[in-house]
């Protein structure tokens, strides 16, 4: 990703984060899963997985340490385990849902169940968010120790990404509470890297 673009890919993942909680209904029975809602909260949150990866690439570009190399390729592993899981919980679940409703069979729905916690896709599910937990902490790391950013300014996100799986066990005030930290964290990321590289271009002036 091209340096310029990566405050930009900061600021509309983080905006994603919040969209996704905000937009997903609250509650998981058929009516509300086969709606369009549905489908636009959880891909709200697969474009913010897609831009996160990119957004660290771009932070690497900028900071070029061995540190946010690391953090944009373990970022890039934990999107690939996740988005699977994300996309079959929009996409299946929703034909699973409005077959369930048009057909009048309840029974379809444990289907959802099923597929949520199945051995494999549960296991990819959660070792991809912690390594996306891990990669944005070890870019959190990179920008404390790069002089070029604010120190602080990678802390919101990695925070928010650490906590993305306890999250999903709290109330759902708690949940889009959490996407706003997320969005925080994109945001103050995105508006760091936008004034250091205000200041390097007045500097070579």
């Amino acid at each position: 990703m091209a340096p310029r673009l990566t405050p930009a890919a900061f600021a509309a993942g983080g905006i994603l984060f919040l969209l996704y909680p905000a937009i997903r209904p609250s509650a998981d029975d058929a009516a509300t899963i086969a709606s369009t809602a549905w489908v636009a909260g959880h891909l709200a949150a697969m474009l913010g997985f897609v831009l996160l990866g990119l957004a660290v690439l771009g932070l690497h570009q900028v900071l070029g340490d061995r540190l946010s190399l690391r953090a944009a390729a373990v970022t890039w592993v934990g999107a690939g385990l996740t988005l699977p899981y994300y996309g079959a919980e929009d996409f299946g679940l929703n034909v699973i849902a409005r077959r369930s409703l048009s057909d009048q069979a309840p029974a379809l729905m444990e289907l959802v169940e099923e597929f949520r916690y199945g051995p494999v896709a549960i296991t990819m599910f959660a070792a991809g968010l912690l390594l996306l937990g891990a990669g944005t902490v070890m870019a959190a790391i990179s920008v404390w120790r790069s002089g070029t950013l604010p120190k602080w300014s990678g802390m919101a996100l990695a925070s928010g990404f650490v906590l993305f799986i306890p999250q999903f066990f709290g109330p759902y005030p708690l949940r889009v509470a959490h996407g706003v930290l997320v969005m925080i964290g994109g945001l103050w990321l995105a508006s760091a890297l936008v004034t250091a590289r205000t200041r390097a271009r007045s500097a070579k002036a």
